[in-house]
């Protein structure tokens, strides 16, 4: 099976100060990769970098695409950027006010992301924004309401419907649960796993709660000071840690 995206030597320096180094790894069709790591881990740097956010000092980022196979995204024209962006990419923000717009519906936010791929028959795109906002538990009533009346939680399940109503092939995840209450994270993380499942979505997920990669990542990477220092099956590296920073997060976790 050819990877879905493969991540070659990326590294990126601000100024003197390290982001990330050399990180590699391979990415399959319907997989979820996991990258956890305390703040400053670089584990954001990493997934800017990924997702054409940030320019990185060396390193490729292939992605199959449907027509040419892999390529460079990073050697990419802009506009090729922004239409990979608009359909085979999708960017889940940890903060739903980053990803929506706030002065729109919450049908006319998920429209948006129709439009941008072609749909231009009101009655259809209407149609497809009332079936998200059902699958993301918003009430059907709420279709013209503006995300400014929603809760955090509601805001970033319109975010989610937003993103993944055109059937994007890989979803970036910036810390989709931080933030939120316990009861909501756990909601949101349920609704989640189901649609990766449903949907067969790959997907890179940053976090640093382990308790969201352990349910909804297949692999784990664990980054420290800019660098990998372990990586495996996400049971086996926070069931059986190697390394003693691994070790030390998920006994810190069992403690809490």
């Amino acid at each position: 099976m050819t990877p879905l995206l493969q991540v070659r030597g990326i590294t990126k320096y601000y100024g003197a100060r390290l982001g990330c180094r050399d990180v590699a790894f391979d990415l399959y069709p319907g997989e979820v990769m996991g990258i956890v790591g305390e703040s400053g881990s670089g584990k954001s740097t990493l997934l800017g970098c990924l997702a054409g956010q940030l320019e990185p000092d060396a390193g490729e980022v292939l992605f199959d695409t449907r027509a040419d196979g892999p390529r460079d995204t990073l050697a990419m024209s802009e506009p090729e950027r922004r239409m990979l962006s608009r359909t085979d990419w999708a960017f889940v923000h940890q903060h739903a006010r980053d990803g929506l717009r706030m002065g729109v519906s919450a049908g006319g936010n998920v429209g948006e992301r129709l439009m941008a791929v072609g749909a231009r028959h009101y009655g259809d795109i209407r149609s497809q924004a009332t079936d998200w906002l059902g699958r993301v538990e918003i009430p059907d009533d709420r279709i013209d309401d503006r995300p400014t009346a929603f809760s955090g939680g509601m805001q970033q399940r319109l975010q989610i419907a937003r993103n993944l109503v055109t059937g994007p092939r890989l979803v970036f995840m910036d810390e989709p649960t931080g933030g939120l209450d316990v009861s909501v994270q756990a909601r949101l993380l349920d609704l989640l796993r189901g649609l990766v499942r449903e949907m067969g979505l790959s997907a890179i997920i940053v976090t640093h709660d382990l308790a969201v990669v352990r349910l909804l990542a297949d692999r784990l990477m664990v980054m420290k000071d800019g660098h990998v220092v372990e990586s495996g099956l996400t049971d086996q590296v926070l069931d059986d840690p190697q390394h003693g920073y691994t070790q030390l997060l998920v006994s810190s976790v069992l403690q809490v």
